[in-house]
C-alpha cells in the first residue's frame, strides 16, 4: 500500500471545508430553516428540499464515478457498508436521528460547521452528540 496518509489528511480537510462552505451558503447552519422545513402545517419553507435534492445529485454522481473505478485514489479499496437489512436497530436509530434533528434543528454536519459561529446552543448540541456517540460505542453491542 502506498504511503498516502498526508494526502488523505489534506483531502479530508479540503472536503470538510467544501462541505461546511456548502452548508453555510445554503443556510443549513440556521436551525430555524430546518424547523421551517419540518413545519408542514405552518409556514412551510421548501428550500431545504432543494438543498437535499442537490446533495442527492452530487452523491449519485459520486457513486456512479466510484463504481467505474477499480480503487479510490487515496486507498487500496472502497470501504462501503455491506449490510442491506432494514431492521429494528436501523429504524430506531433513524427515528432518534429524526427526532433530534427536529428538536435541535441541526444534524451532525451542520452542527460541526456551526461551531465556527460560537453559539452556546450549538456547542451544547455537539457535546451531547459526542456523548451519545461515546455511549453507543462503549455500551451498545454490535448486532443487538
Amino acid at each position: 500500500m502506498r504511503n498516502l496518509a498526508g494526502s488523505r489528511v489534506i483531502a479530508a480537510l479540503v472536503s470538510g471545508l467544501i462541505f461546511g462552505l456548502g452548508l453555510s451558503l445554503s443556510g443549513m447552519l440556521d436551525p430555524a430553516r430546518v424547523h421551517g422545513f419540518l413545519d408542514v402545517t405552518g409556514g412551510w419553507d421548501p428550500s431545504l428540499a432543494f438543498v437535499l435534492a442537490g446533495a442527492v445529485a452530487v452523491a449519485a454522481l459520486g457513486t456512479i464515478l466510484a463504481k467505474r473505478m477499480a480503487a479510490p485514489m487515496l486507498d487500496d479499496q472502497f470501504h462501503l457498508p455491506q449490510g442491506r437489512l432494514i431492521d429494528r436497530r436501523l429504524v430506531a436509530g433513524s427515528a432518534i436521528f429524526g427526532i433530534g434533528w427536529g428538536i435541535g434543528g441541526l444534524c451532525p454536519g451542520p452542527a460541526l460547521a456551526s461551531l465556527s459561529l460560537g453559539l452556546p446552543a450549538t456547542v451544547w448540541f455537539v457535546v451531547a452528540m459526542l456523548a451519545g456517540m461515546i455511549v453507543h460505542d462503549r455500551f451498545v453491542e454490535p448486532g443487538t
